[in-house]
């Protein structure tokens, strides 16, 4: 049994790989929370093959190693009250800021009321004499966050003039098939009332997808109504975690639908997607018609 986490979830698929049963329980209504539903569902019809279970709305409310396994009580919508016998449980419900032991008490350094270490635009702390980067300095907690984070503390330390300001920072889940995304989602969009166009491009009309066996993938742009800017991407299938990088510089460049639906990508490629779903913007995709709703 694994947790609903993104480490869960990928190392889930491991374990199913090499042949071991596996089920997933999450306690909020589906997995990857957080994360658009038309990018999890490719992603959730593969998981409910390979696992013995995915059961969402359930709690775990009791565990206990025995000399047999691991005794594990659930209660929800999912599982119902059950109680599961299990040779292994990994527990992947989160992370949270671990200062103690720092000797932080010794500096100026402060923390924020979720426990990370306050920084500046330039990662410096409350103690000028300190830089704080990576998971420590705040979300998101991605390795190539706080690469970024690093460059910037460098180059202030050395006098530069720089900044901590990037427009989006992309996300990816190794599973497979993976699933990545950058930017605005389409579920903030709603619930920050911004008035955007979702233009989706299914991979079932790529030719490279299909041989891949990633017909089940799916590229979508977040569009701005106002002024057609790339708000957000989202990409499920082989390879998203390298096509995530495309629409991360679009956002970061300001970039309209047209930019990426005017740039030749070759063919037949994963990557030429991201100009179709920018084409279907317009109702004019090479390989999948949809009338626009824009234009």
């Amino acid at each position: 049994m694994v947790g609903g986490g993104y480490i869960g979830l990928e190392l889930g698929s491991v374990y199913s790989a090499l042949g071991t049963e596996v089920t997933v329980v999450e306690m909020l209504p589906q997995i990857l929370t957080g994360v658009d539903r038309d990018l999890v569902r490719p992603l959730k019809k593969r998981l409910d093959e390979l696992f013995a279970g995915i059961y969402t709305n359930t709690k775990v409310t009791e565990s206990k190693v025995r000399k047999n396994g691991v005794h594990v009580t659930l209660e929800g919508a999912g599982a119902g009250d059950a109680r599961k016998l299990y040779e292994l449980v990994l527990v992947a419900a989160g992370r949270k800021p671990n200062t103690s032991g720092l000797g932080l008490e010794n500096t100026k350094i402060e923390l924020n009321e979720d426990g990370f270490v306050k920084v500046d635009p330039q990662r410096r702390t409350s103690d000028p004499n300190i830089y704080a980067i990576g998971d420590v300095a705040g979300q998101p907690m991605l390795a190539h966050k706080a690469s970024h984070e690093g460059r910037v503390a460098v180059d202030a330390i050395g006098g530069a003039k720089t900044v901590f300001e990037p427009r989006a920072i992309p996300a990816v889940v190794f599973t497979d098939p993976e699933v990545a995304w950058t930017g605005l989602t389409e579920t903030e969009a709603k619930q920050q009332r911004i008035d955007v166009t979702v233009s989706r491009f299914p991979w079932a009309a790529s030719g490279r997808a299909q041989t891949l066996g990633g017909a089940d993938g799916m590229t979508k742009l977040i569009v701005s109504k106002e002024d057609e800017r790339v708000l957000g991407v989202g990409i499920c299938g082989p390879g998203a975690g390298e096509l995530i990088a495309e629409g991360t510089l679009a956002i970061e460049m300001d970039a309209v639908a047209e930019d990426l639906a005017l740039t030749i990508h070759a063919h037949p490629t994963l990557s030429e997607t991201v100009m179709e779903a920018a084409e279907g913007f317009y109702g004019a995709a090479t390989h999948y018609f949809r009338k626009s709703r824009n234009r």
